[in-house]
């Protein structure tokens, strides 16, 4: 995955991070597509599950570029969990009889272990938004982090500012 471009001052840049989340919501769609043709039972049920969070979280990060990524993978999982409570109804069921998008947004009906999978998707995206948040720059060091540091800057009696990074210390 492309690492999420940063401001100087280490805050992400939006449109950066929308064609980033845009292009994981595209490799998010073809990765359920795959696990569908070449996984059967479990293994294809509950992974789609996971990934339809993973790709709600693109949206989410497509829509609110700034979110950080506990609160866009707990805005995804908030969203997966009331599509799921909402198969309590006939709602769902009735629209998914006439619509395969339907069917394939809200479900027809609920399964309470989804609700863990959806979860795994959340918890799983979360970490690969973290990481690509934080991998280091071309020219840095694993040690530094993506984020850009701030100077330490202090302001002196006459009103001067300073940089005291690299001031000595008179000890």
């Amino acid at each position: 995955m492309t690492r999420i471009a940063e401001t100087r001052c280490g805050a992400a840049d939006p449109a950066r991070t929308r064609l980033a989340a845009a292009g994981a919501a595209v490799v998010t769609v073809g990765a359920g597509l795959g696990l569908r043709a070449v996984a059967a039972g479990g293994l294809a049920k509950y992974g789609g599950d996971a990934l339809y969070t993973v790709l709600i979280l693109t949206l989410v990060v497509l829509a609110a570029p700034r979110l950080r990524p506990l609160p866009a993978a707990g805005c995804a999982l908030a969203v997966s969990w009331a599509v799921e409570f909402l198969q309590l109804t006939q709602v769902p069921a009735e629209l998914s009889a006439h619509s395969t998008l339907a069917r394939l947004v809200l479900g027809s009906t609920f399964n309470a272990p989804d609700l863990f999978w959806y979860a795994v998707g959340a918890g799983a995206g979360w970490l690969v938004h973290t990481v690509a948040r934080s991998r280091p720059r071309r020219g840095q060091s694993l040690f530094e982090g993506g984020r850009t540091r701030k100077p330490s800057l202090r302001y002196t009696s006459s009103g001067r500012r300073e940089d005291t990074r690299h001031a000595r210390s008179s000890k």
